[in-house]
């Protein structure tokens, strides 16, 4: 299976998905550590693929969602955004909303 492959499966298989520097119990950069936080708050689980692991993953999916950084926050297979987005969705409550839809329709 190519790496474009395995992210779509991904994608598919999880409706909240975070692709990360780190895992949620050890971010490896500031701007995960805050996104990994605000969907936590959100109470609900959510998938991570840690993209320092898997160069592979990490450089294609650049392409696949013509977004440049990390962390990308997938919901229902839709890109959400990086670090700034989620913050001000989650400071508006628009991503609680967003992840308990995701997970009502698992």
């Amino acid at each position: 299976m190519d790496v474009i492959e395995v992210i779509k499966e991904q994608l598919t298989s999880n409706p909240v998905i975070l692709f990360m520097k780190g895992s949620p119990n050890a971010p490896q950069c500031g701007f995960s550590a805050r996104t990994v936080q605000a969907l936590m708050a959100c109470g609900e689980k959510f998938a991570y693929v840690n993209i320092l692991e898997h160069p592979e993953i990490r450089e294609a999916l650049k392409t696949y969602s013509n977004w440049p950084t990390y962390p990308q926050l997938y919901i229902k297979g839709e890109l959400v955004g990086g670090c700034d987005i989620v913050t001000e969705l989650y400071e508006s409550g628009e991503l609680q909303g967003m992840v308990k839809g995701a997970a009502v329709t698992e």
